[in-house]
């Protein structure tokens, strides 16, 4: 009887080690919002503070589902902040100086957007240049671009079309307040149940270990009570934005496209071991080409995003961003060296990251307190990734 209930608790507390960094992410925000909500006086907590929130972390959001898979190949992308800027400024000046409308100046941001992704892909994957010195070059070469295409100007005002990517709301189905919001809720409940159901139930069927039942459980209520919270602020006060919309269509799509396709499985084999995965047969130039492509696509949404609730396009816009998004993937799990991170962990790290701004904004803190606060978490992040991929290593030594 001993050695069962040992061997059970042995269990628990290697699964304990290996998600450690997972758990620390949700206490970390969990405590964050706490400590806030005591120092505002609650302000932090009312459903006006968290709906803007979740707006203000939208754009760090959709840039961190890209550079999470950048990060796992093993990959870097320092040209975001200033990436997304030109993005926003060319569109800005096609509605502005060109009177272009809403979709033809989108599809020529997306379409530039691509080329660039193009770009970068091409130096990188095809020959070989370090992602770190393509990615810089281009970081100055936009912010250039960007002040040519505004001619050091601010891009306002938009077509009203486009600042409803930023700043409007689902609209009423018409049966109840926020209705539409509900069940944009019971399809994302539906959708998570079926999925751990439909994994467990695959893991099973494949001869592969499952987790207790009562902690798939336990886990489950925990998730949909996450998920239900969630909504219930949206709801409580103007619905769900356009922006949080997006944000959560691109978070399901990539996370599918990391868990469940050949594409995912083989980006993660080239994070954990490049050479393993060349003999293996896996063409890792093309799947570098396409994920810096994925990218691309990316920073054009965020771009559009962003630029919109703004309400316009400055020379300051999305400047050091690209900081926020790799920070945003380290906090949420994703591993320094590669191979390990997922598209949940980085949008609740982008979560974490703008929950501190938001939060120190409230306080009136400065900015340079701001941004030290920022850099003392992102090496706590990376600490805790060392520390428990040591503590791993010891335990298969052991």
């Amino acid at each position: 009887m001993s050695d069962g209930k040992s061997q059970s608790t042995g269990s628990v507390l290697g699964s304990v080690r290996r998600n450690i960094r997972q758990y620390t992410m949700f206490i970390a925000l969990v405590g964050i919002w706490l400590i806030f909500t005591l120092l505002t006086r609650g302000i932090f907590i009312s459903t006006r503070n968290l709906s803007n929130l979740l707006l203000q972390t939208a754009a760090v959001a959709i840039l961190a589902t890209g550079i999470v898979l950048i990060l796992v190949s093993g990959q870097i992308d320092l040209s975001l902040g200033y990436f997304l800027s030109f993005i926003g400024g060319l569109v800005g000046a096609l509605q502005l100086r060109a009177h272009w409308t809403t979709v033809p100046s989108v599809a020529a941001g997306l379409a530039a957007a691509l080329v660039i992704g193009c770009w970068h892909g091409y130096w990188i994957a095809y020959r070989k240049i370090p992602a770190f010195i393509v990615t810089l070059a281009s970081q100055l070469v936009l912010r250039g671009a960007m002040l040519a295409v505004t001619r050091g100007q601010t891009q306002t005002p938009l077509k009203s079309g486009f600042l409803a990517i930023g700043q409007g709301f689902l609209p009423q189905l018409g049966f109840f307040k926020n209705d539409s919001t509900v069940l944009v809720g019971v399809i994302v409940l539906v959708i998570y149940i079926t999925a751990e159901l439909a994994g467990r139930a695959s893991l099973k069927r494949n001869g592969y270990e499952v987790i207790p039942a009562g902690r798939q459980l336990l886990k489950m209520v925990l998730v949909c009570a996450g998920i239900l919270a969630f909504f219930g602020v949206l709801v409580s006060y103007l619905g769900i934005p356009y922006a949080i919309f997006i944000v959560m269509v691109l978070g399901l799509v990539f996370t599918y496209i990391s868990r469940n396709t050949v594409f995912g499985r083989q980006v993660y084999a080239i994070g954990g071991n490049a050479e393993a995965a060349r003999l293996s047969g896996i063409d890792i130039r093309k799947r570098i080409f396409v994920l810096y492509l994925l990218m691309a696509l990316l920073v054009a949404i965020a771009a559009f995003v962003l630029t919109a609730r703004l309400g316009g396009a400055s020379t300051l816009t999305g400047g050091g961003m690209e900081l926020d998004a790799i920070a945003a993937g380290f906090i949420g799990g994703t591993s320094v060296t590669g191979g390990i991170g997922t598209i949940p962990g980085g949008l609740v790290g982008a979560l974490v990251m703008a929950s501190i701004d938001n939060g120190m904004s409230l306080m009136n803190l400065i900015p340079a307190i701001q941004l030290m606060v920022k850099g003392f978490i992102l090496l706590a992040a990376v600490w805790i990734d060392i520390v428990t991929k040591t503590s791993r290593q010891r335990v298969k030594g052991a």
